[in-house]
C-alpha cells in the first residue's frame, strides 16, 4: 500500500514578501543602528602603536622574502651554469 504525502500547495508566498519588507527593512535598520553603538574609535595611541607594528612587520616579511630570493636565484643560476657546460 502507498502512503500519499501531503503537499501545502504554495500560497502567494512572493506578496507576502513583498509586503514585509518594510518591517523587515526597519527591523535590520533597528539592528544596525544596536550594533554601531557597541562601536568604539580607536585611540590616538592605538592607531600609532598597531601602525608601528604593521610597517615593521611588513619590512622584516620583506627582507625574509628578498634572502631568500637571492638564494633561490643564485641557487638555480648556479645548477643552471653546471648542467649547460659541456
Amino acid at each position: 500500500m502507498a502512503k500519499a504525502i501531503a503537499v501545502a500547495e504554495p500560497s502567494n508566498d512572493g506578496m507576502d514578501r513583498l509586503k514585509s519588507g518594510p518591517a523587515r527593512l526597519r527591523t535590520f535598520l533597528e539592528d544596525v543602528r544596536n550594533e554601531t553603538k557597541k562601536l568604539s574609535t580607536p585611540t590616538g595611541a592605538e592607531v600609532k602603536s598597531t601602525t608601528i607594528v604593521v610597517l615593521v612587520t611588513v619590512f622584516v616579511f620583506a627582507a625574509y622574502f628578498a634572502v631568500v630570493d637571492y638564494i633561490a636565484s643564485h641557487t638555480v643560476g648556479a645548477l643552471l651554469e653546471k648542467l649547460t657546460q659541456h
